[in-house]
């Protein structure tokens, strides 16, 4: 991990000052920025998004699904926990908190946006910090590789009716094809283009990681000036409603500490090797937050409640992931070599 990324909850708290100030300093320039659209998909955040996805995509070796039969306990634990557990904990505690909890600290008519942007975090799992993660962990990069490369596959077919079924369930409407294209945009077409630039290397000869290290640059900005861009869209918001922030965070830390502990202990019981355990267990922790702004805003518009959830997810994810690393790490001795 390199000291930007060390610092990346830093850096995206200060993006999210600096979108703050100019959402309030120039709304203008802002409202002119969100009518850059089409399709319900906004061009510069589309743009922004690309950044951030594709250089993960090309790190994907489906080649390695050959090795899926090997130890295939890590790979259970992370799909059962991934898409049958993840998602419904998710919504449930954005219900409790949102419609229960929360309900007289909230306008009750942005309920149903916060809990929507809960749901699209807890229904993307991670595709590209993992791998900084299972590194900081020692974990078995092959596996790890195996494990990712079968999430993202399960998520182009999965990802979509998961998310529509938990935002029907919360009564929210569900616009199918705006759900679908975002789904299609933000996860297939990147895969796509992914694989290819990944064989293109491969057939001349190129290192992949020397390229994905290269353009790595690119999606941390994307990042950022994602984040500024929200956060000046939502800037007279919280100015308004400073305890707003803490509010959304609170449901994604006790989901995050609750998953990742059930992943590790079904780990420790099933006597998995920490290289696959940690990992395993993050895995199933992390969000895919790319996909899930992109989709909030799709279906929900950049000054929604949704939107600002999922990005409130990215600044919480940093700080909480890395605390679950120091603690893996700091039981390695409790599994099996």
């Amino acid at each position: 991990m390199s000291l930007f990324e060390r610092w990346l909850t830093l850096w995206v708290a200060l993006c999210i000052l600096a979108g703050l100030l100019l959402g309030n300093l120039a709304p203008g320039l802002f409202g002119v920025l969100a009518g850059l659209e089409y399709a319900s998909v906004n061009l510069v955040v589309a743009v922004l998004i690309w950044a951030m996805v594709f250089p993960m995509m090309i790190a994907i070796d489906f080649g390695s699904l050959k090795d899926v039969g090997r130890r295939p306990k890590g790979l259970v634990i992370t799909l059962v926990i991934n898409w049958l557990i993840k998602p419904f904990t998710m919504a449930a505690l954005a219900v409790l908190f949102f419609n229960h909890v929360f309900a007289g600290l909230i306008d009750p008519a942005k309920a149903p946006e916060y809990i929507a942007g809960l749901i699209l975090l807890g229904a993307a799992p991670c595709t590209a910090m993992v791998f900084v993660w299972s590194q900081l962990t020692k974990g078995d990069p092959n596996y790890t590789l195996v494990q990712v490369s079968v999430n993202d596959l399960i998520m182009v077919v999965a990802f979509a009716p998961i998310v529509a079924f938990l935002l029907g369930v919360t009564d929210i409407s569900v616009p199918w094809e705006t759900l679908i294209l975002s789904a299609v945009l933000y996860i297939v077409i990147p895969l796509i283009a992914g694989w290819l630039t990944r064989r293109a290397l491969i057939a001349r000869g190129r290192s992949v990681e020397e390229f994905t290290a290269r353009i790595k640059p690119a999606s941390v900005v994307g990042l950022l000036v994602t984040v500024i861009l929200l956060f000046g869209f939502q800037g007279q918001v919280i100015i308004a409603q400073p305890l707003l922030i803490a509010l959304i965070a609170v449901p994604i830390i006790l989901q995050s500490y609750g998953i990742f502990a059930l992943g590790y202990a079904w780990a420790f019981a099933w006597r998995l090797p920490h290289a696959v355990a940690a990992p395993c267990a993050l895995i199933g922790t992390s969000n895919f937050f790319e996909l899930a702004v992109a989709v909030a805003i799709g279906l929900f518009g950049l000054n929604s409640g949704a939107a600002l959830a999922t990005v409130v997810g990215v600044l919480v994810e940093v700080p909480v992931m890395l605390s679950l690393v120091a603690f893996a790490n700091r039981t390695r001795g409790r599994f099996p070599a």
